[in-house]
């Protein structure tokens, strides 16, 4: 991790040349029949160079992200990428569920990557996208790069819920694909952990973290021992934490570093 806090370091050493700016625009998703608050974080001037969109967590919403951890704006100020928060409902798990109305996975790999690429100028490029976010947004970005590894190079997670079947009767999960004793195969398509086996050799740049007085600390460790015996590359940090904005606010760093040396690496020669 010395890389990361190398890069953390001198972000927070250097001030802010630019002010960011920061956006709620209201995107329209045709798959869900209504419109979508977003925040988008951009720099002041220049084209953006990468995007990297932040999910929320269960309960949250499209405000969190840059009202609990303002540095994000610095990110943005010195590298140049948007960030964009968009609001995943209030416990949609980031998933396509029939019957529900929800279709978040759509709205987020497809209809917001066009939206943002169009309106603002980002780069249509698969290397110069991530995806991360915390609790259930972190389950959610693992979920949508593992499943959309056309559309996205990069993805972390910072104290996800990666394997929800131990919590068979939280977060509203059983009221969107069933009780788990009776639907176990809905319930292992739709978790992080038993989805690692479609990652494509090489596809996806990967970076988790979890604290670890958090009480998903152990999902979050059996998936990086999974990980790590499928030769799975990825980075894993575990740091003192509970499960809240104090660990969130630090963490944050750390996945912005990782992000931005992502962005910035060049392809390998062919």
């Amino acid at each position: 991790m010395s890389r990361l806090l190398t890069a953390i370091i001198f972000l927070l050493g250097i001030s802010s040349v630019y002010a960011a700016k920061v956006d709620t625009v209201e995107v329209y998703s045709a798959s869900m029949k209504k419109k979508v608050k977003t925040v988008v974080v951009s720099p002041e001037k220049g084209t953006p160079k990468a995007t990297l969109y932040l999910l929320h967590g269960y309960s949250g919403n499209y405000g969190n992200w840059v009202n609990k951890t303002p540095q994000i704006k610095n990110w943005v100020d010195q590298n140049e990428y948007l960030i964009v928060c968009p609001d995943g409902g209030y416990d949609s798990w980031y998933w396509d569920i029939e019957g529900t109305g929800d279709r978040y996975e759509t709205f987020v790999s497809k209809e917001l990557v066009s939206y943002i690429e169009q309106q603002y100028g980002a780069p249509a490029d698969r290397t110069k996208r991530g995806i991360t976010g915390l609790s259930m947004g972190g389950h959610g970005a693992l979920y949508l790069a593992i499943r959309h590894q056309d559309v996205f190079a990069n993805a972390g997670s910072t104290s996800g819920g990666v394997d929800i079947r131990p919590f068979p009767n939280n977060w509203s999960i059983k009221k969107r694909i069933g009780e788990y004793h009776d639907n176990q195969t809905a319930w292992n398509e739709h978790t992080v952990i038993e989805l690692i086996h479609q990652i494509r050799p090489g596809n996806l740049k990967l970076f988790i973290d979890c604290g670890t007085e958090d009480f998903f600390f152990g999902v979050n460790n059996a998936l990086h021992e999974k990980l790590t015996y499928m030769n799975v590359a990825h980075d894993y940090l575990t740091m003192p934490g509970k499960h809240d904005w104090n660990y969130w606010s630090k963490s944050i760093d750390f996945q912005m570093a990782f992000f931005n040396q992502c962005f910035q690496e060049k392809p390998a020669a062919k």
